[in-house]
């Protein structure tokens, strides 16, 4: 079997709240084709225009090319030689960032292929099969500016049977910090005392004196962790936050290599790392970090504000680890969230989600929805 080409879709609805920082509804979808009909299915977290031209453009030289010319023809049955392959010829215009998010939605897609080809869910060709269903939490974005407006929104994910809510912060709650308190409060009131409550603070915070101040309310609430307080260069600024008893997550927010994880979590006081699958090189890129945090007592908390093709991936990488973690599970309104995949992967009573069992990543393109929300630029 050969590699015949890779196509990178760029999907888009029309988000309403175009200004907020939701990439929910903008995707780019990685399929890989080979010569006996089989194709392998992926996505990344994104710019969809940058991956096109990472994946389809003329390649400048034997260390600048583009990921179709470096597979092409490929034998698709070692992703992991595949990976490094598209590492080392594509280093000279990027180890990290975009060239990762690229090589991590193609991973994704070649290890789709790996399973197809050896009629094996993912999770079992790496024979890592420690459990069939792991606990999710909601997440939540953006958060309703009224205690009523926030029952209500966790009363939408207990309905799907959510048991733990992640909130993603907005620069506002800085604006009236005993307000946030009080819709944190509703939020923990609706959720109940054994429940996890996480907050995304998406970068909100310049500094980590601004970001201290709102820990009263998040002691208040009995937050989980704390994700993404700061921008990624203030590694100082993350280890002053993880002293005052709050366990701080990185890393779904620009982190792409493991060399960056290793970083903060020896000098930035990370407990829990937290790579968006599709931005940290995929299935192979995950693991590497996987295997840094664990050797260091730390643990791996996987991003996934997606479709159902990043939810199955998260899956099947949970369902491998040693140690039992949730699922995330978006709770975004966007039509590709739900609708990308033929396949749906509700949460049960229990409050977890079934590790997918078929070949591959267990997905299948929902080609109405592929064709329908495929932009294509004027």
């Amino acid at each position: 079997m050969k590699i015949t080409g890779i196509e990178a879709i760029h999907l888009r609805a029309e988000d309403p709240l175009i200004e907020l920082f939701d990439g929910s509804w903008d995707d780019c979808v990685l399929v890989v084709h080979t010569d006996s009909g089989l194709v392998g299915v992926g996505e990344t977290e994104s710019m969809a225009p940058a991956i096109q031209a990472i994946v389809r453009g003329p390649s400048s030289h034997n260390h600048a090319r583009s990921l179709s010319a470096i597979l092409s023809g490929a034998d698709p049955s070692d992703p992991e030689q595949l990976w490094h392959r598209m590492y080392e010829a594509t280093d000279y215009v990027g180890r990290r960032g975009l060239m990762m998010h690229a090589i991590g939605g193609v991973d994704l897609a070649l290890w789709d292929l790996r399973g197809k080809m050896e009629g094996k869910p993912i999770h079992k060709v790496w024979a890592g099969n420690r459990r069939d269903r792991v606990p999710a939490y909601g997440t939540i974005y953006p958060m309703a500016q009224t205690p009523e407006g926030v029952r209500a929104q966790v009363a939408e994910g207990q309905a799907k049977n959510l048991r733990h809510f992640k909130f993603a912060a907005d620069p506002w709650w800085m604006d009236d910090i005993p307000r946030t308190g009080r819709l944190l409060a509703a939020a923990r009131e609706q959720a109940g005392d054994q429940a996890h409550l996480i907050v995304d603070a998406a970068l909100s915070y310049r500094t980590a004196a601004e970001g201290l101040r709102l820990f009263p309310a998040f002691r208040d609430a009995g937050i989980w962790f704390l994700e993404a307080p700061l921008p990624l260069d203030d590694v100082e600024g993350h280890l002053e936050m993880s002293q005052h008893g709050i366990p701080i997550g990185v890393g779904d927010l620009g982190l792409t290599h493991v060399r960056e994880f290793i970083e903060m979590m020896d000098r930035g006081g990370a407990s829990i790392c937290q790579p968006d699958i599709s931005q940290v090189g995929g299935f192979t890129g995950i693991r590497q970090i996987a295997a840094a945090a664990w050797a260091r007592g730390k643990r791996v908390i996987t991003h996934g504000y997606k479709t159902n093709i990043e939810i199955a991936a998260n899956l099947h990488f949970l369902a491998a680890q040693p140690n039992e973690e949730p699922l995330e599970f978006s709770l975004s309104h966007s039509p590709l969230r739900w609708n990308t995949t033929i396949e749906h992967f509700p949460v049960e009573e229990d409050g977890c989600v079934l590790v997918p069992q078929r070949p591959g990543l267990g997905v299948t393109l929902n080609e109405e929805t592929i064709e329908h929300y495929r932009f294509v630029p004027k």
